[in-house]
């Protein structure tokens, strides 16, 4: 019987494991990120038009003034070098403060859509220049690529529905239009204005729906495109273990939490036996859990001060005794039970303690 050999390597490659938070990161810093160019041009388009349907008024009487103005008052001036630049001036300050509101609804429209995809992102990665972008032969996949088949299919499917809606608006407003050729110039302009902007309203919402449609593709397809196969998840916590930087701050964040659950040990202590201000032993003794005293805390220096404050601040009694802090300090394991040499010694300060406690 002929046996079928399976190369198991092929199977660890393939890439089935959901990326880790420092791939997610990584992919990050280099501007790899779920997001869809049809949501920005939508949320443009959309906030475009619904500017110009709000002051759409304010705009047309804005342009107004400005025509007539240069038709009655400019056409009059004498023409010199100071009225020319003074007309140009004039005209672009015009211009300028009539565009304003839509310039800055562009742009907020534009960094908001960008925000509410991919938050607060500033990376460079995508502006370097790539050789292997130009490689026609890639290109060439590129452009038979299942991504590219689905880019062609959003195209399309895009102008027909945009097509659809503005052909459909016109269709119910035609009695209008012909009726625009019995009206003055004035009223003609308005409706075609306001027309466009029913036809701009009504095509930016339909590609916001289309554009949601997107980025959850967009999201998946990241998704797909990030993954790892285990050999990759073994690495990178190989590399991350490896890492002196990574590996000194978790340990630096292991004794930090060590020793703020050290500190909340403190205020239920007997008592604080000190050196009295370079070594501190917090000193417990609970039957129900140790047939001896037992360490809750010990410090040196900086601990040792912030342990003398919180049995301060928690009326725990502290005593001095050099020779039994440091001994302690440095023969004594937290959680542990002292040893029988401290025992004498321990159980005289405890038995002043309970004095001291008892009188108050």
């Amino acid at each position: 019987m002929n046996h079928l050999r399976l190369d198991l390597q092929f199977f660890s490659q393939e890439k089935t494991e959901e990326a880790t938070p420092k791939k997610r990161e990584d992919s990050r810093k280099k501007g790899q990120v779920a997001k869809s160019q049809d949501v920005n041009t939508a949320l443009l388009l959309f906030a475009v038009f619904l500017i110009l349907f709000v002051v759409g008024g304010f705009l047309r009487t804005r342009f107004t003034t400005l025509f007539e103005q240069s038709f009655s008052e400019y056409i009059t001036w004498e023409v010199t070098q100071n009225t020319v630049h003074e007309i140009m001036f004039e005209s672009t300050m015009e211009m300028a403060s009539t565009l304003a509101p839509i310039m800055g609804m562009a742009i907020l429209a534009g960094l908001a859509s960008n925000f509410l995809q991919i938050g607060v992102l500033f990376t460079g990665e995508p502006l370097k220049i790539d050789l292997k972008k130009l490689n026609p032969i890639q290109g060439a996949k590129k452009i038979f690529a299942a991504r590219a088949l689905v880019e062609l299919v959003k195209s399309l499917l895009k102008i027909g529905f945009v097509g659809s809606v503005t052909f459909s608006i016109l269709w119910f407003r035609r009695e209008d239009m012909m009726e625009m050729s019995q009206k003055g110039l004035e009223a003609a302009v308005a409706f075609f204005g306001q027309t466009t902007v029913i036809m701009g309203l009504a095509a930016s919402l339909l590609l916001l729906v289309l554009s949601v449609i997107d980025y959850t593709y967009q999201r998946y397809d990241h998704e797909k495109n990030i993954r790892m196969s285990k050999q990759d998840v073994k690495d990178e916590h190989k590399n991350i273990e490896g890492d002196p930087q990574i590996k000194s701050k978790i340990k630096e964040r292991q004794r930090q939490m060590s020793q703020q659950r050290m500190m909340s040990e403190v205020p239920e202590a007997d008592v604080v036996i000190t050196n009295p201000t370079h070594y501190a032993v917090a000193i417990k003794y609970d039957e129900s859990k140790a047939q001896a005293p037992y360490v809750v805390a010990k410090g040196v220096d900086y601990v040792a001060l912030k342990i003398r404050e919180i049995a301060k601040q928690h009326d725990v009694v502290t005593v001095e005794n050099r020779s039994l802090a440091r001994a302690m300090y440095d023969s004594v394991e937290i959680d542990n039970a002292i040893g029988e040499e401290y025992y004498q010694a321990v159980a005289e300060i405890l038995a002043y303690v309970y004095r001291i406690q008892k009188k108050a």
